[in-house]
């Protein structure tokens, strides 16, 4: 899961609970209703999908994705060996059942740290500030040095501070902008201070701790999110402040790819989408991120294609790039023509579903929580389909935040319905949580998130087990019937009745 986005942790409260209501259908409609094709695989003789892929399956996966990693520079990072090895396995299975996988290829801007970043006090007194306790270099933050430059906090105290250019206007040029998190994109306030002669933007947060931010596209001057707490310590002395601040990154236009596989069968107008990103960060194995979500997509196509073809097209995808900014999804919608873009019918994600201390999220497609937002009519019929299954199963569920950061966020801006699963990164499990899903209070839902220790010793099986069956009923539902999620209703074959008469007339 990208870690440059704000606002990750999943809050929640208990769900609120609904039951599935079977019906029937009658000849003359020549129609099944959801429940009907939900209910039950296509074949009397067919294991229902949340029965078929198994957590030995998906085990076996992350294994080989374990030892494709361990055999490749120790991860399996966009452009590594690690990931072109992985992209071939996942190739190499689907092949095997049968699919005919595909690259989609795509030009980047690849923003990487040469050395770490250095902030620290020269007045009023000599202070050297701890990246990832203090700060934290934004992605995309332009390169540069400044040595003892003056501080200007802008807009004190107002969420919008550094969004308008307007609040620049008495700006001292050479100074640091420092200004406060709040209602624009950090973009925007960089760039805004960078126009009005700044020689670097802080943004500080508003909570205390420090948090992982991005500009989006290389800033003309070093970005740097800090922590609430020094960020109001700086604002208070910024009278007397003076800091050092070296930012050592380039960017770089390379080329990756995402490897996708379409059913044979299913129609080819009202695609239902399902994903998880292929690549890990560069500090290690990443088995739960995302090694855990490619597992099951990977198994959930392979038990799909031994079953008749769905209703509708089923598309796998394995997103490149995701750590770097979500830029494998993006550019792949971004790749789409309108009328493509209209034959997907809805987009699932699956990104981190073995979190050692985990919980049940299902992404926020009503948007219940304050910091869900944008998310397509559908979205919410899709988040109950994930918590009827999971209530049907005597299991408590949540909202996760819809915040944007995985690769959900292309396919709601392009107003396609959007949903998927989520075992929790790191937000910190309350003492409620603990009584539904067990595991430790006051610890993140997965403390090995992004750090070498995310590996096949830290993955909770439980966790795995609940999503991954949670995850094949939403696939099987969708693939048989997305009209509660955009109204299509499934084609169904007319029926041969041999009677003797049309109408009032006889035929024979």
């Amino acid at each position: 899961m990208r870690s440059s986005h704000p606002g990750k942790s999943p809050h929640g409260a208990t769900p609120s609970p609904y039951r599935r209501r079977a019906t029937t259908a009658g000849l003359a409609a020549l129609l099944m209703t959801a429940a009907t094709l939900a209910g039950a695989p296509a074949h009397a003789d067919e294991l229902p999908l949340s029965e078929a892929v198994t957590v030995d399956a998906i085990e076996r996966h992350l294994a080989n994705l374990d030892m494709i990693a361990e055999y490749n520079g120790g991860n399996r990072a966009t452009n590594t060996p690690g990931y072109d090895v992985a992209a071939l396995y996942i190739e190499d299975q689907l092949k095997r059942a049968g699919y005919e996988p595909y690259r989609h290829e795509y030009d980047y801007e690849a923003w990487r740290m040469n050395s770490p970043t250095v902030l620290s006090q020269v007045t009023p007194e000599k202070t050297s500030y701890e990246e990832g306790e203090h700060f934290e270099t934004m992605s995309y933050s332009g390169a540069g040095s400044v040595r003892g430059a003056k501080v200007t906090v802008v807009s004190p105290g107002s969420t919008d501070s550094g969004c308008a250019p307007e609040q620049f206007e008495d700006f001292p040029e050479g100074h640091i902008a420092l200004m406060q998190r709040g209602t624009c994109p950090f973009g925007d306030k960089v760039r805004n201070a960078a126009d009005a002669g700044a020689v670097a933007g802080l943004v500080y947060n508003n909570e205390d701790e420090v948090f992982l931010g991005t500009v989006g596209e290389e800033s003309d001057i070093p970005a740097i999110g800090v922590s609430g707490e020094l960020g109001e310590e700086m604002a208070s002395i910024a009278r007397n402040l003076r800091l050092k601040i070296e930012v050592d990154s380039t960017v770089t236009t390379e080329t990756s790819y995402s490897v996708l596989a379409d059913t044979s069968g299913g129609k080819e107008d009202n695609v239902v989408v399902v994903g998880g990103h292929l690549d890990s960060v560069e500090d290690g194995h990443g088995i739960n991120d995302n090694g855990s979500g490619v597992a099951f997509v990977l198994e959930t196509a392979l038990r799909l294609a031994e079953q008749g073809d769905p209703n509708n097209q089923v598309r796998f995808a394995f997103w490149g790039t995701e750590e770097s900014g979500l830029i494998g999804s993006n550019e792949y919608v971004a790749d789409r023509t309108p009328e493509e873009i209209d034959d997907i019918a809805l987009y699932l994600n699956f990104d981190m579903i073995g979190s050692h201390n985990y919980g049940r999220f299902v992404l926020d497609g009503r948007m219940e929580l304050p910091e869900s937002g944008g998310a397509p009519a559908g979205s919410g019929a899709i988040a109950k389909i994930f918590e009827d299954y999971f209530e049907e199963q005597g299991q408590v569920s949540e909202p996760g935040v819809l915040s944007g950061r995985s690769d959900y966020l292309a396919f709601m801006q392009a107003g396609i319905p959007s949903g998927g699963l989520f075992s929790g990164a790191d937000g910190v499990k309350s003492e409620e949580q603990v009584e539904w899903y067990g595991g430790t209070a006051g610890e993140l839902f997965d403390p090995y998130y992004h750090t070498p220790d995310d590996t096949m010793d830290n993955i909770n099986w439980d966790s795995v087990a609940e999503l991954s069956a949670a995850g094949a009923h939403g696939v099987e539902f969708l693939a048989a019937n997305t009209l509660p999620v955009n109204g299509v209703v499934p084609f169904s074959a007319p029926v041969e009745v041999d009677l003797p008469r049309l109408g009032d007339a006889w035929v024979k």
